[in-house]
């Protein structure tokens, strides 16, 4: 067997009906059925539009708040400071260098927390820090500045 001689199997491809282009194509209506909005030109149905049913989007009840002043933070914990402290060989860990490495992204808020342990020697640099990730910071020598 050669590359030249692979076919499809027998029957596995079809061709698609071009539909209006005259008598031989399916007859006058295309495939559309007799007369209606669905048989116009420019016809769309609307997003959502469940032929009359009460739509998703109507049925299901709306609850909630969402708060636009609300800063949410990416959080980052100290063992994670450490591997990638070990990994780049870093003293200086800032957002952009999370940024680098795949933590956090491009626009996250970045918030320091303090589980894990920080034996390196390393000044981060955060847009917050809670007060546990801030003792162990200095504690292991480093500096713990906001952004």
């Amino acid at each position: 067997m050669k590359l030249n001689e692979l076919k499809p199997a027998a029957g596995s491809v079809k061709r698609n009906k071009r539909l209006g282009r005259g008598q031989g194509s399916g007859g006058s209506t295309a495939g559309r059925g007799h007369k209606g909005a669905k048989s116009r030109s420019g016809y769309s149905r609307k997003i959502g539009f469940e032929g009359g049913q009460m739509p998703l989007q109507r049925r299901v009840p709306k609850f909630g708040f969402t708060n636009n002043n609300k800063v949410y933070f990416k959080c980052v914990n100290l063992d994670a400071l450490e591997t990638l402290a070990q990994k780049t060989k870093a003293s200086d860990i800032n957002v952009q260098l999370l940024i680098d490495n795949g933590i956090v992204g491009k626009k996250d808020k970045v918030k320091v927390l303090g589980r894990g342990e920080l034996k390196a020697k390393v000044n981060v640099e955060a847009h917050a820090f809670s007060e546990t990730a801030v003792k162990a910071i200095e504690s292991a020598g480093g500096k713990a500045t906001k952004v």
